[in-house]
């Protein structure tokens, strides 16, 4: 299975992946409005990759087959905060009075 990746100029580490290249059709139009202008990053042969960054195999292949596509999402940025107050020996949020 060869996969179109795309990352958006919208949202750092955002990506869409279609079945074939520059065909969104299976992806809804409220997405895409979301995503903004695809641009292309790489054609993926998932079968020949382990493992994929950031990105578990099993649900990529199971999106495309259901789906027709699967949309990336950034992973969760820590709270720098939080953890500073932490590392304070502090309750990670302060206490509302």
């Amino acid at each position: 299975m060869l996969i179109a990746v795309y990352k958006t100029a919208k949202k750092a580490g955002m990506y869409l992946y279609v079945a074939k290249k520059d065909d969104f059709s299976a992806v809804p139009e409220a997405l895409m409005a979301q995503f903004g202008k695809p641009q292309l990053v790489m054609m993926l042969p998932v079968q020949k990759r382990e493992a994929l960054a950031g990105v578990d195999k099993a649900r990529l292949i199971e999106a495309m087959n259901e789906q027709g596509f699967y949309l990336q999402m950034p992973p969760k940025e820590d709270n720098l905060l939080e953890k500073h107050r932490e590392s304070l020996g502090l309750d990670s949020k302060p206490s509302q009075a």
